[in-house]
């Protein structure tokens, strides 16, 4: 599971005095990086990878696909470029999209803005001097005014560290970061463990090549059909010659697609009008059967348990074997409280003769031996494991940054209660620093695309604002931090996600304060509500550092 090494190499003279740095080189470094430069401010784009693609460059399992769909799942102020780029099928795989997000990257003359190979390890403020130092583990060094991350929501793989893992003779790949070469699996005994997105996707393709498949399953999930397949040329014409209303849409939905919002209560409807919808949402598939079945299916537990015991039926519809489909059904949380996967074939294919699951909650893993994966109750022999085991949303890529604020304040110190952000783009105490998709923002709950043009605009925006009058920095109050943390939280506590122990809750890694990361509000709500602040002239920001009462109130004054 080895990483892309730093170039161990010294930054270049021009990297001592920038305008800004974005760290990241996926949907939201490219853009971010564009708009900037576009806005006539010097940056430079830092990458760990040795390209473009974020998420995209490092998740290359057997089977990794976006669960949005093609059309939408793109950059929207490229209008010639959307017609020029193929649509062939209903959800695109990773090599598509990282060859989309290659492409973006020469067609706008951005790979020469990037330094790739750079992994950042800290972002300290220098308060006298305004600016950021970041540096990488290979020595580069840049200082910048202005530091945005583009991490990603989900990029902080959670590798957990079973007793014996470094003993075993075989092979370990992460789906976080699979190989660039193909993994020969054929013939081979391989043991995955975990069973959220990345699992639900890799099983199929993994089955269909190994001898035989163990699946150590966490956490029973529900799993959404994809319905994938070849997009009909006739239908991406219709798309192509709409896009420009598509687009519009796009960014007046809550999730980012522009798809109907359900009007009706499952609570006044019949049996058979009930089973009739969800059968219907079914068929469609994806986020039809997300966000298409009832309007408080997840506001209701009563209109929930509804969807929930319409998925568990299609289990058993499915599954062969009554005692693997009892084990593959959820019970202990709502159903979307935790992120849905989409898949293709995943329940079937616990049907093959080649595929077996292990149930960790009645036989946890005790330990990796030199052979396999020991249980309470066995020993599997395996010649390769494969950790789906998902990642430390929202906050973990920010904070394995070792970003330092005002008075070297650590970022995990400053969140000693869960993160406290204004809008999920800034944070108190630490000035200059934007973070795209962050704790508080409805990125990873929407169509991240759309959220991504959002924020990065937004930011562009407020920098341009800064320049116009002058100022060298930009902090955020308390008060506006307190007040948007407060929001996001009460907006939570009206469905039922809080119920479910959850990465959205920060429940998959231990010791994480146990808060609700993402905003639940929706994308046009927030959208108008960052509209309203920006044409307000920002209020809850102080402009060149006049906001040393606030810092004192937050215990950041000088040490």
């Amino acid at each position: 599971m080895a990483e892309i090494p730093d170039e161990a190499a010294p930054g270049d003279q021009e990297d001592r005095d920038l305008d800004a740095i974005v760290i990241g080189a996926g949907f939201a470094g490219i853009y971010m990086v564009y708009r900037l430069r576009e806005s006539g401010f010097t940056v430079r784009g830092l990458e760990a990878g040795s390209g473009v693609g974020g998420t995209w460059y490092w998740n290359r399992y057997p089977g990794a696909r976006c669960d949005s769909e093609s059309m939408y799942y793109s950059f929207s102020f490229l209008p010639d470029f959307e017609q020029e780029w193929p649509l062939e099928e209903r959800y695109p795989t990773q090599p598509v999209i990282l060859r989309y997000l290659q492409t973006v990257a020469e067609r706008l003359d951005l790979l020469k803005d990037f330094r790739f190979g750079t992994r950042v390890t800290s972002a300290t403020w220098d308060e006298p001097a305004a600016r950021w130092t970041v540096r990488s583990a290979g020595g580069y060094e840049a200082k910048a005014r202005f530091v945005i991350t583009a991490v990603g929501a989900l990029s902080a793989a959670n590798v957990p560290g079973f007793p014996g893992a470094e003993t075993f003779a075989g092979e370990q790949y992460s789906t976080a970061n699979w190989p660039h070469a193909p993994v020969p699996l054929a013939g081979k005994r391989v043991g995955l463990i975990g069973t959220g997105s990345s699992g639900v996707q890799a099983l199929p393709e993994i089955a269909k090549e190994a001898g035989a498949v163990t699946v150590f399953q966490r956490t029973p999930q529900f799993v959404t059909p994809a319905q994938a397949g070849p997009l009909d040329p006739q239908l991406v014409a219709m798309w192509k010659a709409n896009y420009r209303e598509i687009r519009r849409r796009t960014k007046i939905t809550p999730g980012g697609i522009p798809i109907p919002d359900p009007q009706r209560s499952a609570l006044e409807l019949s049996d058979q009008e009930r089973r009739a919808i969800c059968e219907e949402a079914w068929r469609r598939g994806g986020i039809w059967f997300l966000g298409g079945t009832f309007s408080d299916a997840v506001t209701s537990l009563e209109a929930n348990t509804v969807v929930a015991d319409f998925v568990r039926s299609k289990i058993d519809e499915i599954i062969d074997d009554p005692e693997v489909a009892d084990k593959l059904k959820p019970t202990t949380y709502p159903w979307g409280t935790k992120r849905v996967p989409i898949g293709s074939d995943y329940y079937e294919t616990f049907n093959r003769p080649n595929v077996r699951l292990v149930d960790l909650r009645a036989d946890p893993i005790t330990e990796i031996t030199p052979y396999g994966i020991r249980t309470a109750a066995a020993e599997h022999e395996l010649d390769v494991i494969v950790y789906a085991t998902g990642f430390d949303a929202l906050t973990g890529a920010l904070i394995r940054l070792g970003v330092r604020g005002v008075a070297g304040t650590p970022l995990p110190e400053a969140w000693p209660d869960g993160p406290r952000t204004y809008l999920g783009l800034t944070v108190p105490g630490f000035p200059n620093l934007f973070t795209i998709t962050g704790p508080g923002s409805p990125g990873v709950v929407t169509n991240v695309p759309v959220a991504i043009e959002q924020h990065v605009e937004w930011i562009d925006e407020l920098l341009r604002f800064a320049r116009a009058r002058g100022s060298a920095t930009i902090e955020v109050t308390q008060d506006a931090t307190s007040a948007w943390t407060k929001h996001v939280q009460d907006v939570a506590s009206e469905t039922l996600y809080p119920i479910a122990d959850s990465w959205y809750m920060g429940a998959n890694i231990p010791g994480k304060a146990r808060v609700f990361l993402p905003y639940i509000g929706g994308l046009d709500v927030y959208r108008r509500k960052c509209d309203d602040i920006a044409a307000a002239g920002y209020p809850g920001f102080v402009f060149d550092g006049a906001n040393a009462p606030a810092r004192q109130e937050a215990g950041l004054g000088a040490r």
